[in-house]
C-alpha cells in the first residue's frame, strides 16, 4: 500500500518540488494550494500517481479547517507544512490584514495541521512531519544596516524552528519525526509574487531544498539547513540557547541590582 502525503503550497515552487519527489518516491498525494489551476496541472502530468489536489487558502479559518479535516480523518504519512506568504516589511507599517494572513499561513495553519495528524500517526506507529521555515529565523539579531526589517516573517519562521524542535522531543519513541527546512533565499516565484526582483542574486533550486530535506531525515537532522556546510555552527547556537536557558536562577542577575 502507498503511503499518503500531503503538501501545502505545492502549486509553486518548493511545495511542487516536495510533489514531485515524493510521487517519484510512490506516494499517493494530497496537493493543497490556492490556485486550483496549478494543482490540477501538475496532477494531469503525473497519471501514474494517485494525487488529490485541494483548493485551500490557508491565511482563513475554513481553509484550514478544511485541510485539517483531512489530516485528522485519512492516514497521512508525511505532512508537508509549506505554504508561504512574505510580506516583508517593518511592523508598524504591516496593514492588519496582511499581518493576519502572514501569521495564519506561517504560524496557525502547520500548528493545527499538526495537531490533528499527529494521534493518526501515533495510532500507526510512524509519521513524519517537515515545516518549511527558513535562515531568516536565525536573522534577528542583525543590525538594521544588515538586513531589512521584518519582523513578523521571521518571527513566525522562528516559531517554526522552536515548535519543530519542541514538538521533536514531544514525540520522541512514537515513530514521528518532525523536520524543519530552513533554506536561504531559493529560485521559485515567491519574491516575484511580492514584487520582489531577485533574478541577480544566487539562489538555491527548490528541487535542492528537498533533497536537503530528504537526506537531513535519513541524519536525523530535526532542523535542516540546506545552504550551511559548516553544521557545528547550528550545533552552537542550540547549544548557547541551552547553556543559556540552563543558567537561569530565581535570584535577579547582579546587573539589575542597581539603578
Amino acid at each position: 500500500m502507498s503511503k499518503l502525503a500531503l503538501i501545502t503550497g505545492a502549486s509553486s515552487g518548493i511545495g511542487w518540488a516536495f510533489a514531485e519527489r515524493l510521487a517519484a518516491d510512490g506516494y499517493d498525494l494530497v496537493i493543497v494550494g490556492r490556485r486550483q489551476e496549478r494543482l490540477e496541472q501538475f496532477a494531469q502530468s503525473r497519471p501514474e500517481t494517485t494525487i488529490r489536489t485541494v483548493a485551500a487558502d490557508l491565511s482563513t479559518p475554513a481553509g484550514i479547517d478544511s485541510v485539517a479535516q483531512i489530516c485528522a480523518s485519512e492516514p497521512v504519512s508525511m505532512l508537508v507544512n509549506n505554504a508561504g506568504v512574505a510580506h516583508y516589511m517593518p511592523l508598524a507599517e504591516l496593514p492588519a490584514d496582511k499581518a493576519t494572513e502572514l501569521v495564519n499561513v506561517k504560524v496557525l495553519a502547520p500548528t493545527m495541521l499538526s495537531r490533528v495528524a499527529i494521534p493518526g500517526m501515533q495510532e500507526r506507529g510512524e509519521g513524519t512531519i517537515i515545516n518549511v521555515a527558513g535562515m531568516i529565523a536565525f536573522g534577528g539579531p542583525a543590525p538594521h544596516s544588515q538586513m531589512p526589517r521584518r519582523a513578523v516573517y521571521g518571527g513566525s519562521l522562528a516559531y517554526l524552528v522552536a515548535m519543530s524542535q519542541t514538538l521533536s522531543a514531544e514525540l520522541e519513541g512514537t515513530g514521528i519525526t518532525v523536520q524543519v527546512v530552513c533554506p536561504g533565499v531559493v529560485a521559485t516565484e515567491f519574491h516575484e509574487r511580492q514584487g520582489m526582483d531577485l533574478s541577480m542574486i544566487p539562489r538555491m533550486s527548490a528541487a535542492d531544498v528537498v533533497t536537503a530535506s530528504m537526506r537531513g531525515l535519513e541524519l536525523g537532522e530535526t532542523v535542516c539547513a540546506p545552504g550551511v556546510e559548516n553544521t557545528g555552527l547550528l550545533d552552537a547556537v542550540f547549544q548557547a540557547d541551552l547553556a543559556a536557558f540552563g543558567a537561569q536562577s530565581p535570584e535577579l542577575a547582579t546587573r539589575y541590582r542597581t539603578s
